[in-house]
């Protein structure tokens, strides 16, 4: 047996030695002179805004373009290192390292796709140094034609500005991705878009409600936006004149009437400070056809506009031609946009189907794709998504849609801010039921009448924006690159309630379908304060973000792999979700749910 005056001279050894190590611990950590790091976490700080933006040159790609990125840097910035992993989907494709020097002001770099067409990419950029961690996404569309993926914006003010001013307009856009442009109230009159002065074009010229308008503003406006590669389109009615158009050549017989007495005549009326109210003529009449198929000619001959956004305004009730006799008005769109196309085949076109008026004969013209203007016969979530459905079954997934749908409409009525929780939710229905949403221009829309400039975004709600129009861009090939309505059978053993249609309380569910992946969205009710996307009167509640959510999908079909992608999550990354698969069930958890959140599943 050991005595104890022996047991004590080992507790004192122990003693000894353990603070031996506990100072050359110390020391090590604390030296200068020793390459040792601690935990990441603890020293990397996230979210340090060293990159205060990064952007490419082009709103869209041609798939033998080189892609050219610039971020914008903090100043009195260290050495470091960007690392740029490219994805398709859920894969890597390429990855790349930039060096950063020290203050660099701003880094350049390119990137050449893959020699494919009609692709979205993810592009994730790491910065890293000694004492910072950063992260950064943004998307890259490689499509020749805007048609395919179209993501359409707006231009309102043509009053003489700086070329500084309109250039800040249009890169904004460009990190939105938008890749067409509605000039909206440009032209001098509806039966006149263009004002003519000694055989050419005026300089400037007033719109119908007195705002003036530049020609050289609009010439400018075009010549950025082609070169950003997006795609600039006139806006006009299809059939509105001014009170005294017969001046101008429109003959009175070509008018529409609302008896067959011709005691009525067709109107939209508008404000009494403007030039006049808005008369309609008849689309049917091909001497009507003549006139404005030749104005729109003159238009194209001063201006180099892409196309033609053409509008409508609705049904009309009852209305009659100078003879008498009825006229269905929407039956006169496809005969009339055929022409349209016929007289300038070089030139693209957009109608609008106002509240889907007209839209079973637009979708077999020669539009570029769809475009629905929504009022409150379609006032609920539920009725965007089936307008988009609708859409892609009569142009059987050939063309794809867009919604102008105006947000937060009697609040902005006043001076104020949009409700972001409002945008982003309904955002999250249009997008993941394949559609884009018509919002966004010098600022954003509430109003019909595009000038309207009330309500201001926040920088949160811009911030949140473009993490959703990169997820629409990056996922385009899932989201809309012709799905189809696919069943889904998915519960929960947690609190949640899954719907096939939106409900207050609940998570709305459904899924599309395309070769060997089924997509399925899940977007957020459970806090929901009202079903009307519209957030009128901007109260639509935030959504808690809802933490490990489990998710149990009925599927029989042998699964290769579950992904994630959200707007709400790491930018919109892809994420592998682990699950398991047995007795006719697949169970994999989401980690969180704000707002939307896809999962895609992938067999065998």
């Amino acid at each position: 047996m050991l005595s104890k005056k022996k047991y004590l001279l080992i507790f004192l050894s122990i003693i000894f030695l353990l603070l031996i190590i506990i100072g050359l611990t110390t020391y090590s950590n604390s030296s200068p002179n020793q390459d040792h790091k601690e935990d990441s976490s603890e020293i990397i700080p996230k979210h340090s805004n060293i990159i205060k933006t990064i952007s490419t040159d082009k709103a869209a790609y041609h798939y033998d373009d080189t892609v050219k990125f610039n971020a914008q840097l903090k100043k009195g910035l260290t050495e470091g290192i960007l690392t740029i992993t490219y994805y398709h989907l859920d894969n890597v494709i390429s990855k790349l390292e930039v060096k950063v020097a020290e203050n660099s002001k701003e880094v350049h770099w390119e990137w050449q796709p893959p020699k494919e067409d009609f692709k979205g990419y993810f592009v994730h950029v790491q910065y890293t140094s000694d004492s910072i961690q950063e992260d950064h996404t943004i998307a890259v569309d490689v499509s020749s034609d805007w048609s395919q993926f179209p993501r359409y914006g707006f231009l309102s003010n043509f009053q003489d500005q700086s070329m500084e001013k309109m250039d800040s307009v249009i890169s904004q856009l460009n990190r939105y991705h938008i890749n067409g442009l509605q000039f909206y109230d440009w032209h001098f009159k509806h039966h006149q878009p263009l004002k003519v002065e000694n055989n050419g074009a005026a300089a400037n010229w007033e719109d119908i409600a007195n705002r003036p308008i530049y020609l050289e503003t609009i010439k400018n406006y075009i010549q950025l936006a082609h070169d950003r590669n997006m795609t600039t389109m006139a806006y006009n009615l299809l059939y509105g004149a001014f009170s005294e158009a017969e001046k101008d050549g429109v003959n009175k017989e070509w008018r529409l009437f609302k008896d067959q007495q011709k005691n009525e005549h067709d109107y939209h009326p508008l404000p009494d400070e403007w030039k006049s109210d808005v008369f309609l003529v008849n689309p049917g009449n091909s001497d009507w056809q003549n006139y404005l198929i030749d104005q729109q000619k003159r238009v194209y001959e001063a201006l180099p506009f892409d196309g033609w956004h053409i509008d409508q305004l609705g049904p009309r009730g009852e209305v009659y031609d100078f003879d008498g006799n009825q006229v269905a008005i929407d039956e006169t769109f496809l005969p009339f946009l055929q022409r349209i196309k016929n007289e300038a085949q070089d030139k693209r076109i957009v109608m609008n189907a106002v509240n889907q008026y007209g839209q079973k004969q637009i979708v077999s013209s020669p539009i570029d794709f769809l475009y629905t203007e929504v009022w409150d016969h379609f006032k609920y979530y539920g009725d965007l998504k089936q307008i988009i459905d609708e859409n892609n079954s009569d142009s059987k997934g050939t063309k794809n849609t867009v919604l102008a749908a105006y947000m937060n409409y009697e609040s902005s009525n006043q001076i104020g801010e949009f409700n972001t929780p409002g945008i982003l939710l309904a955002n999250s229905v249009i997008f993941a039921s394949g559609g884009a949403h018509l919002e966004l221009g010098e600022h954003m829309l509430s109003k019909e009448y595009f000038p309207h400039n009330n309500f201001k975004m926040d920088q949160s709600l811009q911030s949140s924006l473009i993490t959703y129009y990169d997820f629409l861009v990056a996922y385009e090939n899932l989201l809309r690159d012709n799905m189809h309505e696919a069943s889904l059978a998915v519960h929960s053993p947690d609190w949640v309630l899954f719907s096939s249609q939106p409900e207050q309380g609940k998570v709305w569910s459904f899924a599309k379908q395309k070769a060997n992946k089924k997509v399925i969205h899940f977007i957020n009710f459970v806090d929901a304060t009202t079903l009307e996307w519209r957030d009128t009167n901007a109260s639509q509640a935030q959504p808690q973000d809802r933490q490990k959510l489990t998710v149990e999908l009925e599927e029989t079909k042998a699964i290769k792999k579950v992904w994630l992608a959200s707007p709400d999550i790491e930018n919109g990354l892809p994420n592998s979700l682990t699950f398991k698969q047995e007795n006719g069930k697949v169970t994999f958890t989401l980690p969180s749910l704000k707002y939307w959140d896809m999962v895609v599943v992938e067999y065998e």
